[in-house]
């Protein structure tokens, strides 16, 4: 084993024997592994131990490491929950992880409000209201809010109810056509609305059936009460209701809340399955891309989903079905019952209908993950085609396989920026994307802009040794590539390949022609090309917009006494932009940390609200 670092072997030496978490950096400070364990210094000598065997993947990880850092937990369960989060956040090379899991939606239903709402959001929070998900499939879980809140008569509008000021609303079209009770204008009572939220709720948790025999006594004591209007719309509730549960029913003989978990694996890819069951119904299946080093062991891709999956679960079963015994499954047990604040219990089934359920999770892994390596295949296939096509229409020596794309975006005189995108094997490495703020140009001209950016990412590769792209493509015309051309010679890069695109007719431009060379619209070298520059404009446009909207905010802020950067970030994070301060009212604005009445009157003086 190479000599380690004096910083590393100095903390190595002085590691704590708690609980807790471990984060392996390389040289540059970045976390390439994430772990827990019972005993720090015993797990983490175990890497740098001369006489300890380690498998390829690890020996890979720890030539890496430069650094290492630790945090201290109460126990073992509380290590792995900080595992995951850290996991989540910092997003390791070398941990399992869930691809994109910050993407998937979530409900939220907004009972911290009188009259609550059911919307859709990208992250859980603390803030009292209730949370289901995450849900994988966007459009099942739009379909299942659309059919509640039909169903019923969930408001979708945004008012703040009752009004702030104490002003009356005017119903909209959904109380009309009677898609809402109208607590706008309070002709629903929050009484009312709260059973129908309620109603919601439990059908979102899986207790339709509860919910259904509850709605049977209501109807029941409307009918005798003559009150027929109230007792038909029960029922339309409740066949709606019997509707649902007709194609979610599965027979497991027991009324218990359970997930039903299967991974299917195939070298660096991987597929789970979560199948929800709660009371006989089966609610959803939710799936995940899980991507891992091929050499990771199964049960270390088992035990790094399960923890990533339940930590930000807002709805824990009683019992948890998987397919055979994993190694910590009574820590896990653990953590889910801490998680819940009710026992929680992982089974591995061995006979009858509970095994019958496990083999069905399996199979709809094995199948998802099989659409996903014949999805992988085809892409690779096609964009290698596109690849090799873009070098026989460019007259390349050989397969452009990294290529770069700068872009130029402004408005008017100010705001500048540039952007640079790097495909890899005709597939976005975002990793690799680049942009910057132009600082020599002033005024505006495109020409010099665009020299200026590739003459500042050069120059780093340049300084750093890295292999240059095999292929420049610069958004623009004859202009733009002549002025690219002058900063890639004046640097020393004078064979390095280099095109143009057009916009307008998308003709492409080389250095030595005068007239642009077209490439035929269907030709997958041209759809490569234009993928590659709509990305480039795509993150032009998203940089300038932030550079754009913080020009913008602290002009506006600043120049109210008495709001710093502190009080500002209080403001944005509460109303979410200047627009939404300056819709708020005094009463609003003084519910934000630090601001008075003084500076809410100022704001909303200023604002013109």
């Amino acid at each position: 084993m190479a000599t380690l670092p004096e910083q590393l072997e100095l903390k190595l030496k002085n590691l704590p024997t708690s609980p807790g978490v471990y984060l392996l950096s390389d040289a540059q400070g970045k976390i390439i592994y994430i772990g827990k364990a019972k005993n720090l210094r015993n797990r983490v000598r175990t890497y740098f131990h001369a006489g300890t065997r380690l498998d390829p993947k690890t020996e890979r990880l720890v030539s890496q490491v430069a650094d290492l850092s630790t945090m201290i937990t109460s126990n073992e369960i509380e290590s792995l929950i900080l595992e995951a989060n850290l996991v989540r956040e910092h997003k390791p090379r070398y941990n399992v992880m869930l691809k994109d899991d910050k993407h998937f939606p979530y409900i939220r239903i907004t009972t911290n409000e009188p009259f609550p709402r059911v919307i859709i959001v990208r992250r859980l929070a603390r803030d009292g209201a209730t949370y289901f998900g995450p849900y994988t499939s966007a459009k099942s879980m739009r379909k299942s809010i659309g059919f509640l809140t039909r169903v019923f008569k969930i408001r979708t509008c945004s008012f703040v109810i009752p009004h702030p000021q104490g002003k009356p609303y005017k119903v909209c079209m959904d109380y009309h056509i009677k898609r809402c009770g109208g607590p706008c204008e309070d002709f629903q009572s929050r009484e009312e609305y709260g059973e129908l939220v309620q109603s919601v709720i439990m059908a979102l948790s899986g207790k339709s059936k509860d919910l259904i025999e509850r709605l049977t006594t209501r109807m029941q004591i409307a009918s005798t009460r003559m009150d027929f209007e109230e007792a038909k719309e029960l029922r339309d509730q409740i066949e709606a209701l019997n509707t649902m549960l007709i194609s979610q029913h599965v027979d497991v003989g027991e009324m218990v809340d359970r997930d039903i978990i299967s991974i299917a694996r195939e070298r660096r890819d991987a597929v789970a399955v979560v199948m929800q069951i709660r009371q006989g119904a089966l609610i959803g299946r939710q799936e995940f891309h899980l991507i891992s080093d091929k050499e990771e062991e199964d049960d270390e891709v088992f035990r790094a989903f399960f923890t990533q999956y339940y930590n930000h679960q807002p709805n824990l079963p009683e019992q948890v079905y998987v397919p055979k015994e994993y190694p910590e499954l009574q820590l896990l047990e653990e953590m889910l019952t801490s998680l819940r604040g009710a026992r929680v219990r992982i089974l591995t089934p061995k006979i009858g209908e509970k095994v019958r359920l496990v083999e069905l999770a399996a199979a709809n892994a094995r199948h998802l993950l099989d659409e996903l390596l014949i999805q992988k295949r085809i892409h690779t296939e096609r964009t290698s085609k596109m690849v090799s096509s873009l070098k026989d229409h460019l007259k390349l020596d050989s397969s452009p396989r990294t290529m770069v794309c700068f872009d130029i975006s402004n408005t008017g005189e100010t705001d500048a920026v540039g952007s640079c995108v790097y495909f890899d094997n005709g597939v976005p490495k975002k990793s690799e994307y680049r942009h910057f703020k132009i600082k020599g140009v002033t005024g505006q001209d495109d020409f010099l802009m665009m020299r200026e950016v590739v003459g500042r990412y050069f120059h780093r590769i340049r300084e750093e040794q890295k292999r240059p792209p095999d292929l420049v493509v610069v958004d623009g015309g004859k202009g733009q590539l002549s002025s690219a051309c002058a900063e890639l010679e004046s640097l020393g890069f004078v064979q390095q390949p280099i095109i143009s695109l057009a916009k307008r007719l998308e003709e492409v431009y080389l250095p030595q022609l005068s007239d642009p060379i077209t490439i035929p619209k269907s030709s997958p070298a041209l759809i490569l090309l234009k993928r590659i520059r709509d990305e480039a404009h795509r993150f032009a446009i998203t940089y300038n917009r932030t550079v754009r909207q913080k020009r913008t905010i602290k002009s506006v802020l600043d120049d109210i006494k008495g709001i710093g950067p502190a009080k500002r970030d209080a403001l944005l994070k509460q109303f979410g932009s200047i627009e939404g301060i300056r819709k708020a009212t005094v009463e609003e604005l003084m519910a934000v940390k630090g601001i008075n009445n003084r500076l809410a009157e100022q704001l909303h003086q200023q604002l013109g609200a």
